[in-house]
């Protein structure tokens, strides 16, 4: 992790340079010679046929980095440590090779030479680049934030080995002026309607609907059964080649069948309330209902339709008795009491993240809009990967099938991606410097309980979760993550009146 809690990208695709940086002096000989029995197994099954394995050419192009945050080193080893390197694995390779016609530990370091040239390569470089790299960098007081790559590229046993590395460093800039961001703090408090309105959602899911069987009007509390079908205006007029003018509908009808509408409901229209109060079953009416710009259905928001209604029926709903039982079945809550406190306290805690989470995100967009600075190609590369991994995983989830998938323009969907992910990664970098400036910490308390969330949210027990992202690196992710939230949460605070 790097001071302004940014950590290195996930993925390393050069996988030269990802051995290079990643692995200390120890981890390297361990790898060494692991790779040294693997490539030996391959050429001795495979001498006499084509390779078809990777030797580590790079196909793809290198991403591509903020000029402005791009610096570049270049380094160079003696002539005589390349050479004392390259003799020191071949005489490894010399151990484990298995060659028709020579004894085991007897395979002259010619051939190894020949043989093994490429593995031989990455060996060297990984033995003499990693060290060189991190001490360059340590020297120069440089912090490299997306994966380094390599440019001219000299190695030649017996010759100085040099090369120069590129690589994005977080970028540097003024934090004042945040203090000075002021957010409304929203009423949080519930009202008695929106719990009674949660409450009725919640009861609506319990009741029975019976038809009524006697002969009457509908009446306020009803529940009216219609058939309908709605023109939406406006409408069209051609004119055909026998010079007859004709009227079509711009859109295609608004139709339903064995609709249940509450007659004087609060959530009824106006119009509908009127033209069905008073109406018997089997009963065709007709007339217009002009929706405002704001209504929640946005295919019909400002326009008008001309309906043509029929009355089918006259049902009843029926709630259950407010008790015990009901508050079982609804929550496996022991009394109808606890049921309502529970749920107001749920609807409360729903009302109150939505508006704070709302204004925080006020907030932080005021702030963002305060700073003006480059930030790392490589880190909104990894934000469009997130994004799209996202939303490709909700896609799956929806029935797409995966051929479908791969027919997607991808080009397009992570230009579409580009514009928040920059967003994302200018208030992470901004969050980070703010953290520190105001001294936010996570405690070992705070990370145990963001586990136990995520376990209780995955279903996945705490231990085994928890020693997962040990092993995966998440844990620190964790950690970072947790920290901004608290800084939000602290900005908040100080922030909003």
């Amino acid at each position: 992790m790097n001071g302004g809690g940014a950590t290195y990208p996930e993925a390393w695709p050069n996988r030269h340079l990802r051995k290079v940086i990643d692995l200390n002096s120890t981890e390297t000989n361990e790898t060494n010679e692991t790779a040294t029995e693997q490539a030996v197994a391959e050429h001795t099954h495979d001498h006499d046929h084509a390779h078809d394995h990777d030797h580590g050419h790079e196909h793809s192009h290198e991403p591509s980095m903020n000029p402005e945050l791009t610096r570049e080193i270049a380094v160079e080893v003696p002539a005589e440590e390349v050479s004392e390197t390259y003799a020191a694995v071949t005489k490894r390779y010399q151990k484990q090779a298995r060659i028709p016609g020579f004894r085991a530990g007897k395979v002259p370091a010619s051939l190894v030479r020949t043989k093994f040239a490429k593995e031989l390569r990455e060996e060297v470089l990984q033995a003499l680049v990693s060290e060189r790299f991190r001490k360059e960098i340590t020297d120069q007081k440089l912090q490299p934030v997306s994966e380094p790559q390599l440019l001219d590229l000299q190695l030649v046993d017996g010759q100085p080995l040099r090369f120069k590395a590129a690589f994005e460093v977080l970028p540097v800039f003024d934090l004042a002026g945040y203090e000075t961001v002021r957010v409304e703090k929203p009423n949080v408090d519930l009202t008695e309607e929106e719990y009674e309105g949660e409450l009725s959602f919640v009861l609506d899911r319990v009741a029975t609907v019976e038809p009524v069987e006697e002969e009457r009007a509908l009446v306020d509390g009803d529940w009216a059964e219609i058939e309908f079908k709605g023109e939406v205006k406006p409408l069209v007029e051609t004119v055909t080649e026998d010079g007859v003018t004709a009227t079509t509908p711009a859109e295609p009808p608004v139709t339903g069948k064995d609709v249940l509408i509450e007659v004087g409901g609060k959530n009824t229209i106006p119009a509908f309330n009127e033209a069905l109060r008073g109406a018997k079953p089997g009963q065709e009416m007709s007339f217009e209902v002009e929706y405002p710009a704001d209504f929640g259905e946005q295919t019909l928001a400002g326009k008008s339709v001309s309906y043509d209604v029929t009355v089918k029926a006259i049902k009843k709903k029926t709630f259950p008795e407010r008790n015990a039982e009901l508050a079982k079945q609804l929550a496996n809550k022991d009394s109808w009491e606890e049921f309502e406190a529970e749920l107001r306290e749920r609807v409360g805690a729903r009302k109150r993240n939505s508006l704070v989470g709302n204004a925080k995100n006020k907030m932080i967009e005021e702030i963002i809009a305060k700073y003006s600075f480059p930030v790392p190609e490589s880190f909104v590369q990894q934000r469009v990967d997130a994004r799209l991994e996202r939303g490709l995983r909700a896609l799956a989830q929806q029935g797409m099938k995966p051929d479908d998938m791969r027919k997607l323009d991808f080009v397009h969907l992570r230009a579409a991606q580009r514009s928040e992910a920059e967003r994302e990664v200018r208030a992470t970098l901004i969050i980070d410097k703010i953290a520190e400036a105001e001294n936010v910490v996570v405690s070992d308390e705070d990370l145990n309980q963001g586990v136990l969330m995520l376990s209780l949210q995955s279903g996945e027990s705490y231990e085994t979760l928890r020693g997962r992202l040990v092993e995966d690196g998440g844990i620190d992710r964790l950690r970072e993550e947790l920290r901004r939230e608290k800084t939000s949460d602290l900005l908040y605070e100080k922030l909003s009146a």
